[in-house]
């Protein structure tokens, strides 16, 4: 047994293709048990570590590295994520609310810790192990569509102040334990960390800007150029004595506007939480000392309880704070002190440079894995349960404001047929637009002969209603040499393919105005197109995807998304567009993207002689009084559409939002979705309601995604 355990430690490859099949195989069944799954992670590093099978071993080169590179990833993906934009709307309630939830939790670790015996120095940085936090709440509260409530976007800007004020005490106590601590030293260490954030702030983002701008559609440079960014940041803060996750976390607040919400971020982050974010936590699993964890559990038990509970007891406290000095409900507070409850990120990888430094004993990390465990289980049960209570100012709208066609081409881009003034009325940073072009036009992409008569008929249908032109459009591979004869095949079907299409919009009289385009990328093709033709809405058809492979490198889809400057249907058709009579459309909450799903069906439905079902699932904490509320609401935001059809409102109380929706949609003949994707702070997907009916529903199925810069 101990040759096999050498020889397996002796080459890398055999420890990392271990680690590729603990990270494919365990996150999802412990996502299964309820359980997060970065758990899961940890679960697998007690297994095969020196506690258990003994096959990996957190002093190997391999293992150090993928753990440095996955705390640096960690750190970088927890400032990437921060949404700069909400923290900048209500930057001095995030203030307030952020020195709340770290100063009362400083406080308080720092006096638990001493009064346990434990140095000043190790005291205070215990206590600011509690006064970050991680929002692995955040999926749950953009699924609820309460990301909007101010509460929810103070404690998101909060997240900023606690991450880089933990991160500055982590240094100034890591420096003092060194013995390098002096006024002088001090003064001297806070103005070069200073000069560095400045650096890495204004420097890579100026930096990043400028190349984004130079490359423009060069993703794998963009991306890059990112690592490199953030390596760079890492490097810069070993060499003034900083510990890497500050330069990281800095790297990734420094880039946060460079790569907005872009394909580039979407691969940056993919490739963190698929690799390198969950070689960390298994490597944190390595170093989890069972024995020495159990002891923690039974001798140290009151230490245990003292700290966990302070967390929770401190964090209600700031959220309490909040709740006096800005008037927020109940629901509110309690909803701002779970979103930061979690420690994960920064509290994580902080306790790791503790331990390593000799700062804080095995016994205080290994409480803080208790702290870990309790908190990201908690957290996001508590933020579902007072979250789901929360809501958001429905905006005043008025029918005119919901009827504007499509604007001409020196418009916004987030203007429409779904949009006109109604971008105006809801985002105030879009001036009303007076004048209105009369062109309406659907670009439907094909490029499969077996749907593409159901794809031309939805658009025609569409079109018809006002009075606008469909456009067939087939994109083909480009080829370095034009005259190349495969080249000219693929033109060939192309033309074949819109041919057929010409006929159909023939049979339903609408206008046709056909295009093949020659393109490197098919996605960009599809947007470059649709952009010169000044489409009001894309008809794509839809393929059960495959995730890991999507995720990895992007699928066409995905890419029009992003990159489409109108709104974009995507379609699983398993009928005739002409016989669908009844449509499900589920609404969650109220939103401007929610107004314009409703409109899209609406006029679907209109030309097709159809009926529409408005269908709300709420949880079953909600009460009676505020679903009624919530159909009150829905009501009149239909009669404010004038629908020339009948459409019926639903409500229903059911935890699994996803099972309630296939059981009524077995009576409909299609379904209409809003398309949205999700991430945690800690890297680890979290799966869509979307994402699962995909795959669960059988009937006909549109997938409804808005420009991304709206």
């Amino acid at each position: 047994m101990e040759s096999f355990i050498n020889a397996f430690n002796s080459s890398p490859i055999i420890p990392f293709t271990l680690l590729l099949l603990v990270i494919l195989t365990l996150p999802p069944l412990f996502e299964r048990l309820k359980l997060p799954g970065l758990v899961g992670l940890l679960f697998a590093g007690i297994i095969f570590g020196p506690n258990g099978l003994n096959l990996l071993n957190a002093e190997t080169e391999t293992m150090t590295l993928l753990s440095d590179i996955g705390k640096i990833y960690l750190m970088f993906v927890a400032g990437l994520e921060i949404d700069l934009e909400e923290f900048r709307k209500t930057k001095e309630r995030s203030l307030g609310f952020g020195i709340a939830t770290f100063i009362v939790p400083l406080a308080t670790g720092t006096a638990i810790a001493y009064s346990f015996g434990m140095g000043l120095n190790a005291s205070v940085l215990v206590g600011s192990l509690l006064a970050s936090h991680t929002l692995l709440g955040y999926p749950i509260v953009n699924r609820l569509g309460v990301v909007g409530n101010e509460a929810v976007t103070v404690t998101i800007g909060a997240t900023i102040f606690t991450d880089i004020a933990a991160l500055l005490i982590l240094a100034i106590c890591v420096s003092i334990h060194a013995g390098d601590f002096s006024p002088t030293s001090l003064f001297i260490q806070l103005v070069t960390l200073g000069l560095y954030a400045g650096l890495v702030l204004f420097g890579l983002d100026k930096a990043g800007k400028e190349y984004f701008q130079r490359t423009g559609d060069e993703e794998s440079n963009q991306f890059l150029f990112i690592l490199l960014a953030v390596f760079l940041a890492a490097v810069g803060a070993q060499i003034i004595n900083v510990d890497k996750i500050v330069g990281a976390f800095l790297a990734g607040l420094a880039v946060n506007d460079v790569v907005g919400r872009s394909p580039v971020e979407e691969k940056v982050e993919f490739v963190g939480s698929t690799l390198f974010i969950p070689f960390f936590f298994v490597d944190m699993g390595l170093l989890l000392d069972i024995p020495g964890f159990v002891t923690t559990l039974t001798s140290e038990l009151w230490l245990t309880l003292a700290i966990v509970g302070g967390l929770f007891a401190s964090k209600f406290i700031a959220g309490l704070i909040a709740k006096l000095l800005y008037g927020y409900s109940w629901n509110e507070a309690l909803t701002m002190w779970s979103l930061s409850l979690p420690q994960v990120a920064a509290t994580l990888a902080a306790a790791l440079v503790g331990v390593n430094s000799g700062l804080i004993s095995d016994v205080v990390f290994n409480v803080v894995i208790v702290l870990m465990l309790v908190t990201s289980i908690a957290g996001p049960i508590l933020t579902a349960k007072f979250a789901s209570n929360l809501s958001v100012p429905v905006p005043s709208l008025t029918a005119d404001k919901l009827e504007g066609k499509n604007l001409d081409l020196d418009a916004p881009p987030d203007s429409g047929f779904l949009y006109g003034d109604l971008a105006a009325e809801l985002e105030t940073n879009v001036e009303p637009k007076t004048s209105v072009s009369s062109s309406f036009r659907v670009v439907v992409p094909i490029a499969n002969p077996q749907t593409e008569r159901y794809l031309i008929e939805m658009g025609a249908l569409i079109a018809h209603h006002e009075s606008g032109v469909v456009v067939p459009l087939s994109v083909t591979q480009a080829h370095v040499y034009m005259g190349n004869p495969a080249l000219k095949e693929r033109v060939k079907q192309s033309r074949k393919l819109l041919k057929k299409a010409l006929e159909v919009a023939r049979e339903f009289q609408v206008k046709s105005n056909p295009v093949v385009r020659i393109d490197d990328d098919v996605a960009q093709g599809i947007c470059r197109a649709a952009r010169e033709k000044n489409a009001s809405l894309i008809l794509m058809g839809i393929n059960l995807p495959n995730r890991f492979r999507d995720r990895l490198f992007g699928n066409v889809i995905d890419s029009v998304f992003w990159s489409a400057h109108c709104p974009v249907a995507v379609l699983r058709l398993v009928a005739e567009p002409i016989n669908i009579q009844q449509i499900l459309v589920p609404i969650k909450s109220i939103t401007p993207q929610a107004i314009r799903m409703i409109r899209f069906a609406q006029l679907f439905a209109e030309e097709n002689q159809a009926a529409i079902t408005l269908f709300h699932v709420a949880n079953r904490q909600t009460s009676r009084a505020e679903v009624k509320l919530f159909e009150t609401n829905l009501k009149n935001l239909v009669d404010q559409l004038k629908p020339q059809i009948d459409i019926a409102i639903k409500s229903l109380r059911y935890d699994d939002a996803a099972t309630a929706i296939v059981a009524r949609a077995s009576s409909y003949d299609m379904v209409v979705l809003g398309a949205m994707h999700y991430r945690t702070a800690g890297g680890l997907a979290v799966g869509d309601t979307s994402d699962r009916l995909v795959r669960r529903l059988k009937c006909s199925l549109v997938l409804f995604s808005e420009p991304h810069s709206v």
